[in-house]
């Protein structure tokens, strides 16, 4: 929900998605460039893991909210 606690839109939650799906898609190149060419940073790569994943999750979530009987 936004911060004023109004719900957000069908069309506002699809926008959403594009994006973390572009930030998602971007972060997979980034860390599959990185552990290419070593030295790679351990620390850089797990840090984008992590937040790779962390948008994983919203995705699927904001996926839920505009198809619930998809997931049901």
């Amino acid at each position: 929900m936004a911060a004023n606690d109004a719900p957000e839109t069908p069309e506002a939650l699809r926008e959403s998605l594009v994006e973390l799906r572009v930030e998602h898609r971007d972060l997979d190149e980034a860390i599959e460039r990185l552990t290419a060419t070593p030295p790679d940073d351990d620390l850089l790569v797990r840090r984008l893991k992590k937040r790779k994943l962390m948008i994983k999750d919203r995705i699927s979530a904001l996926e839920r909210l505009l198809d619930p009987d998809e997931y049901a």
